[in-house]
């Protein structure tokens, strides 16, 4: 009796398919001879058959989770999709994805494929969620996740789980310095800042903004000699409206966030911060 030889490519192709584990695959397609129609329906006996029909889906709604260690020295915050609101607010679905995130933080993976391969209930959390799509009949998957580390990191989690916020300051945690964490962690979600100060942004972006600037002012007539000038001034408002700390403090317009940090605790500062976001 001839054995057959299954080669990766195939079992790579089944896996992009129907959204089983790499040996799943492996294991169908060698009970089904090689044929790949009959491995896909041996894997859709496993319970698999819905992961197969979801995979296209777009899983827009969800649930977002953010939790720091007892310590306040690390913190994951990560997006649990699904494709309905229903199933977003369904109690087992967020227990669901606070179980995943309890993973995370006890292990601290670098990204979702390292997360994905842990184990949970003692199978992967890969093979978790396929076991998930089964059960909800919904394309069901980690969509996000980021971690921060810090002497202080505060989390938030923003309109009915909608928004998953981490932030990371540079001084240990008191009640006072927390609070201030959390009011800045809300800054974050309202205002979607997109770097914590003008060093934390990348030169394209920089010469980016510039050059818009200089085109606005051409076209408004500026002289040439003084464009660069007024592309700056731009890029400094710009700066004041999209990096979180010299923005306006939503609590208190009259000072930035940075002022507003510095008052709860000389040199208190933003380090950095994570915001995740359903859709």
């Amino acid at each position: 009796m001839s054995v057959v030889k299954i080669s990766a490519s195939e079992v790579n192709k089944l896996r992009k398919q129907t959204g089983a584990g790499m040996m799943d695959c492996k294991k169908a397609l060698k009970e089904a001879e090689g044929d790949f129609e009959k491995a896909i329906e041996i894997l859709r006996k496993k319970g698999q058959k819905v992961a197969a029909k979801r995979a296209d889906r777009q899983a827009t709604e969800g649930v977002a989770v953010a939790k720091v260690s007892n310590d306040g020295t690390k913190g994951i915050t990560l997006v649990l999709s699904c494709e309905t609101d229903f199933v977003a607010k369904n109690e087992d679905f967020v227990a669901f994805a606070n179980s995943i995130a309890d993973l995370a933080l006890a292990n601290m993976p670098a990204k979702v494929e390292d997360l994905l391969g842990l184990s949970l209930n003692g199978l992967t959390v890969a093979d978790n969620l396929i076991d998930q799509v089964g059960k909800i009949g919904e394309k069901i998957e980690v969509s996000q996740y980021e971690k921060l580390e810090g002497a202080l990191v505060v989390p938030y989690i923003h309109a009915g789980n909608k928004i998953g916020v981490l932030v990371g300051l540079n001084q240990e945690g008191n009640d006072e310095i927390i609070g201030a964490g959390k009011d800045v962690a809300m800054q974050v979600a309202a205002m979607k800042p997109i770097a914590v100060d003008e060093d934390s942004i990348d030169e394209a972006t920089k010469q980016k903004e510039m050059e818009i600037g200089r085109e606005q002012a051409r076209a408004e007539g500026r002289p040439e000699q003084i464009l660069d000038r007024i592309a700056e001034g731009k890029l400094k408002k710009f700066y004041q409206e999209n990096t979180l700390v010299h923005q306006k403090f939503v609590k208190d317009n009259s000072q930035t966030v940075k002022s507003y940090l510095n008052s709860v605790s000389k040199g208190l500062k933003v380090e950095n911060f994570k915001r995740l976001a359903i859709g």
